[in-house]
């Protein structure tokens, strides 16, 4: 080989050699199918941070939204629908933005074709759609599957974990879950897409993504027992004249029964004026942690010797946060497996949200999990 042609392969080579002296990374290569707000506030900031990812397409509702979100974002590729996206051999991987009602069939359809998943919470619409999905992910384990975690607790989980595993609550007896607020109080907005069960499915307000946060320190319930409560069945049409009828329940609790004996009650509704807010409580034979989400996490603890609870902070080192899109594309690249979350923490919650609307709609209690 001559000298130039030596020259020339060295050249090459240090096209693909990093400034650190390491062989870079190949971009991967991904698609938008759906941009809705988390997908613009969280996923597409997300990605961009982090080194050698391309954002190369996008397949939105309709050819106008997809080309604003193109526009907006400077995505080169516009699709016409996403199987158009999927079908895509220059893509590796799949973002899935949509409501819940297309999540089973895009999961299942990127998946057959070879591309990673990340797809937003909610699971899917029911458990059904859930496990065609978990299926889909079982037949590509060279794939990543992952869903996008509930956000609440992310900061303090870390800090709450490490006192369950000191014992501080002791034994577990109680467990409160609440997710009360006023957001659907005002009769007169339009039908939310959340109060639609053909598009949202079997998960009611924001009880998967609240018991989602719960699985991370206490075990799924062995048994379940719902009332729920519609309290205005109609709301304006957001597409046209007159009114449709709502179909996701205003009001939910639920009590529930743990394989330890331990007892649990949650509490949602969207019809709550001045309401508490999200909260889990976990009490124990020895003390008590009250956790309330909001702006940050703030967690409270207390025992015996403590006359109120007392709040904690949490050490520099254990506070978590928001890392979806960088750990997705760590999973694909194997240098970290997926913590938040796996397609079997999104069975649980979704086998959990079925069985609590199954109960109030026949009045009997519903034991977990379910037997085929």
């Amino acid at each position: 080989m001559g000298s130039s042609a030596v020259a020339a392969g060295k050249a090459i080579l240090r096209g693909f050699v990093d400034h650190r002296g390491s062989m870079a990374e190949p971009a991967l290569r991904i698609g938008l199918v759906g941009a809705g707000d988390n997908t613009r506030r969280r996923h597409i900031p997300g990605l961009r941070a982090v080194s050698g990812v391309e954002l190369v397409g996008v397949a939105n509702r309709t050819p106008e939204s997809t080309a604003r979100v193109a526009k907006e974002f400077a995505i080169p590729q516009q699709y016409p629908d996403w199987q158009a996206l999927v079908a895509d051999e220059r893509i590796d991987a799949v973002v899935i933005g949509t409501w819940p009602n297309l999540h089973s069939e895009v999961t299942c359809a990127a998946l057959a074709a070879g591309k990673h998943v990340l797809c937003e919470a909610r699971m899917a619409r029911n458990v059904a759609e859930a496990k065609l999905m978990a299926a889909a992910a079982q037949a590509r384990p060279d794939r990543v599957a992952m869903l996008v975690p509930s956000p609440f607790g992310l900061e303090c989980e870390a800090e709450v974990t490490q006192l369950l595993r000191d014992h501080f609550i002791g034994d577990l007896r109680e467990v409160v879950v609440i997710g009360a607020d006023d957001q659907f109080h005002d009769y007169t907005k339009f039908l939310h897409w959340r109060q639609d069960a053909t598009i949202s499915g079997v998960n009611i307000l924001t009880l998967g993504i609240l018991h989602e946060t719960a699985l991370r320190w206490v075990p799924q319930p062995t048994r379940v027992f719902a009332q729920s409560q519609m309290f205005e069945p109609v709301r304006p049409n957001p597409d046209g004249p007159g009114n449709l009828s709502v179909t996701v329940p205003d009001s939910i609790q639920a009590l529930t029964q743990y394989a330890n004996g331990a007892r649990g009650i949650y509490h949602f509704s969207g019809t709550t004026l001045l309401g508490p807010g999200k909260q889990i409580h976990l009490y124990g034979s020895l003390g008590t942690i009250k956790i309330l989400f909001g702006e940050r996490d703030r967690v409270f603890i207390g025992r015996k010797v403590d006359s109120e609870l007392r709040e904690i902070g949490i050490p520099e080192e254990r506070r978590g946060g928001w890392r979806v899109e960088a750990e997705f594309v760590g999973a694909i690249r194997g240098e970290e497996p997926v913590l938040r979350t796996d397609f079997g923490t999104g069975l649980r919650y979704m086998e959990f949200t079925e069985a609590v609307v199954e109960s109030s709609q026949t009045g009997q209690p519903v034991i977990l999990p379910r037997v085929e």
